[in-house]
Formats: C-alpha cells, sequence, structure tokens
C-alpha cells in the first residue's frame, strides 16, 4: 500500500493506494497520525482520498475509526473521499459510514471544511 500527502486550501489530503489489509495496517496508521498531528498543529483538515483504495480488511476499518475518533477528540476536521464501489460496500456494510464522514468526491469533502471554518 502506498500513500502521498498534499496540500490544499486548509486540508491536507492523504491519498490511499493499493489493499488496506492486515500487513499493511500498522503502516497505514503511522502515516495517519503523522498526518493528524501535522493538521493539528497547523488548524486544518485531514480529508483521506480513497479513490486508489482497491480493497480494505477489518484492520483497515480500524485504522479509521481509530483516526476518526483522534480527530474528534482534537477538533480537526476529517473526512474519507472517493471510496472505491467495493470499498464503499464494506464501509456501508460494517455501519461506518454512519460514524465518520465519508464524501463522494474530494471537491465534497474540500467544501465540508470550509463550512467549518
Amino acid at each position: 500500500m502506498k500513500t502521498r500527502t498534499e496540500s490544499i486550501e486548509r486540508a491536507l489530503i492523504l491519498n490511499a493506494e493499493g489493499r488496506l489489509d492486515f500487513s499493511a495496517a500498522a503502516g497505514f496508521q503511522k502515516d495517519i497520525e503523522q498526518a493528524l498531528s501535522s493538521a493539528q498543529q497547523g488548524s486544518v483538515g485531514l480529508i483521506i482520498d480513497c479513490n486508489g483504495l482497491e480493497y480494505v480488511s477489518s484492520a483497515g476499518l480500524r485504522v479509521f475509526m481509530l483516526a476518526a475518533r483522534t480527530a474528534q477528540r482534537t477538533s480537526v476536521y476529517f473526512a474519507l473521499c472517493s471510496l472505491q464501489q467495493s470499498v464503499r460496500e464494506v464501509f456501508e456494510l460494517s455501519g461506518f459510514n454512519r460514524v465518520m464522514t465519508v464524501q463522494p468526491d474530494r471537491a465534497t469533502a474540500l467544501a465540508g471544511l470550509r463550512g467549518k471554518s
């Protein structure tokens, strides 16, 4: 699994690519923790762009849940966007789409951050 971070407006965008399974979960969690730390220090939001994410396991879902809780606790805007159909189905079946912000695309996620200003 690969990640790439970019800044747009007041957001850090973490682009996730590949398969988020048990073997990739620890590395992905570390990447998210670093991004959340940067978001806190810079008073910006964190958006995880899942356009390149092909698969997510239960270990991957756990990483997303921990990130959402940390973001909520530290008042950092946190959203996921651009989930592929198979990944979106996993979020819907698990109910995770009801406990964290999931936007259809990057533009909508950025608009949500603007609305929090």
